[in-house]
């Protein structure tokens, strides 16, 4: 199968997402996870501390993200040489927000003054010993579900409840240019609710409006994963948690708000 060697290409004026973007809602519209990593990118770059790390990432997710051209701007908030925070919202065809990052960063130590033993991942098992699995619910053959390689410890894709993958990239975040740990954390972390859906995705919604990310140190090596498990209420909301980790144990947690409805 041909697909297309990154999730963006680079414009003039921005970028232009290719069809891996696609989400599982919409042929027309992105998956979150793949804007979350452009968002990411961009507050690294307008970033004043070198070499930082960037350690909570809150995003407001406005409305959908067409398939198509967008833009992403960026401004430093609170600027420092320590610590700062940085905004970075993404546009398409006109100036309304369609997405926005919320992302503190920090100077990184390079002393090891702060001696912590790792958390061991949750995912019963390493990416070696884990299941590959293809989304079936994907509308389109080439869509998100095939910029990541998938391999489940436990739980499915393709059925409901709590579930723990490793993923791998399988192609870049933008053209030319080798997608980084944090950027893969952030194309992998959106589909959480994906993986552990507590619900039928032909007959129900659950969309999420935001993500957001707590890390107590960066994600490191190939092979990122999560384990995660969604809470429904009775009034239309629900909730998905995440531990986050690579082969060296967790490195934090994510939540998502979720919008439930018939579709």
């Amino acid at each position: 199968m041909d697909l297309p060697p990154a999730l963006y290409l680079p414009r003039d004026d921005g970028y232009e997402a290719t069809a891996l973007t696609i989400g599982p809602w919409d042929r027309g519209l992105q998956h979150a996870g793949p804007p979350a990593a452009l968002l990411a990118r961009e507050a690294e770059r307008a970033s004043g501390i070198p070499d930082g790390q960037t350690v909570r990432l809150a995003y407001d997710i406005f409305a959908p993200v067409p398939v198509g051209p967008v833009r992403v701007s960026a401004t430093v908030i609170r600027a420092g040489r320590r610590i700062e925070l940085v905004e970075t919202v993404l546009t398409a065809g006109d100036a309304r927000p369609l997405m926005r990052l919320s992302a503190w960063r920090m100077r990184t130590r390079a002393d090891d003054v702060l001696q912590a033993a790792p958390d061991p991942h949750p995912a019963g098992a390493g990416w070696q010993d884990s299941r590959p699995e293809t989304a079936a619910f994907f509308s389109e053959d080439v869509a998100y579900h095939r910029a990541l390689e998938w391999r489940f410890a436990t739980g499915s894709f393709n059925s409901p409840g709590p579930a723990s993958a490793w993923t791998r990239p399988e192609c870049e975040l933008v053209e030319g240019q080798p997608m980084t740990p944090l950027e893969h954390l952030l194309v992998m972390t959106d589909a959480a609710s994906g993986i552990s859906a507590a619900l039928d995705w032909g007959t129900m919604s659950f969309a999420n409006v935001d993500l957001s990310l707590a890390l107590h140190r960066a994600p490191q090596g190939e092979w990122l994963g999560m384990d995660a498990r969604t809470v429904l209420g009775h009034t239309g909301a629900g909730q998905c948690y995440a531990v986050l980790f690579d082969e060296g144990g967790a490195i934090g947690r994510s939540t998502h708000a979720l919008f439930v409805e018939p579709r």
